[in-house]
């Protein structure tokens, strides 16, 4: 028990519309101090507005296919959701990361997430053509029920490879931290089951080698960021943590939150998580309800990808 480290190195997310913007943005959060960032264009898949498909009433008419210029052709369609070209997307991250390197170097360490987007032989040979700009890891290549290709992987690359956001059980990363077919475990530690069994996934990976990555998203509270720090801090093989911009309305509504510091999230000596939550700022801020779609991906041809 007890801190093994002071604070947390963490990773911030760089998007862009194309590979000078993301760059743009990259040297941003550098400047900041930060050590780490994840690099998309587009998104998840590379998302693009002009293959976003309308919400309204479907047409009555036949679909009818319109080439882009690139890639697949897409089908006008009424199913909602977020529209990707799978093609399109596995060409141009090899090609986003050669510009951000020529433009910044190897001194930060930088990171990609598939996303599952992919189908398993195009993620692999993603991962082959990512291997000289050194990414810190690549993470979700597969869905996690496809253990095979996590070995097929493992013995074609050495680009290090994260997992475990959508992980709900010991199943599903027993097999792939016992044959060291991971380098990085990112579980949501509420999905997992809370601390305890996060704190044992975190001693069964040091056996063998893994280090953890705790999944940090937007939608995870300070409270919940404060809990992943903590265990970053108490983890010898800790090593990186995701995190979001803690913006002024949340650390009035969660007084307490982690302090973000040089690209280190620094936790307080209050007691517990050392968060709190103040109801009545909390009143201010009401929840807004939206669908949402960015979890609907769909190719071309209105086919709904999972995960």
């Amino acid at each position: 028990g007890g801190k093994c480290r002071e604070a947390a190195m963490v990773y911030r997310h760089a998007d862009g519309r194309e590979p000078q913007e993301v760059t743009e943005n990259v040297i941003k959060y550098q400047e900041q101090g930060f050590l780490a960032v994840r690099c998309q264009m587009g998104g998840y898949g590379g998302r693009v507005k002009d293959i976003t498909a309308a919400t309204a009433v479907p047409s009555k008419e036949a679909p009818q296919a319109t080439h882009r210029g690139k890639g697949l052709e897409r089908l006008d369609s009424s199913f909602p959701g977020a529209y990707y070209d799978p093609e399109v997307y596995a060409r141009s991250i090899p090609q986003l990361f050669e510009y951000v390197r020529s433009k910044i170097g190897f001194d930060l360490l930088l990171l990609h997430d598939i996303h599952e987007r992919l189908v398993p032989i195009d993620a692999i040979r993603m991962a082959k053509a990512l291997e000289p700009y050194r990414l810190f890891f690549l993470e979700d290549p597969f869905a996690p029920d496809q253990i095979e290709w996590f070995r097929r992987l493992r013995q074609q690359t050495a680009t290090p490879i994260a997992m475990g956001e959508l992980h709900t059980n010991q199943v599903e990363w027993r097999a792939l931290i016992a044959e060291q077919l991971i380098d990085f475990i990112r579980a949501h530690i509420s999905a997992i089951g809370g601390f305890t069994p996060a704190k044992k996934l975190a001693a069964l990976c040091e056996s063998f080698g893994v280090r953890t990555a705790w999944h940090g998203p937007g939608d995870v509270s300070p409270i919940g960021h404060a809990a992943n720090l903590h265990l970053d801090l108490a983890s010898p093989n800790f090593g990186v943590q995701e995190v979001i911009n803690f913006g002024e309305p949340l650390r009035e509504v969660f007084p307490g939150t982690p302090e973000m510091r040089g690209g280190y999230l620094w936790a307080n000596d209050k007691p517990g998580w050392g968060v709190d939550i103040d109801e009545q700022a909390a009143a201010k801020y009401p929840a807004s309800f939206k669908t949402v779609e960015w979890t609907q991906s769909r190719w071309p041809d209105g086919t709904l990808w999972t995960p």
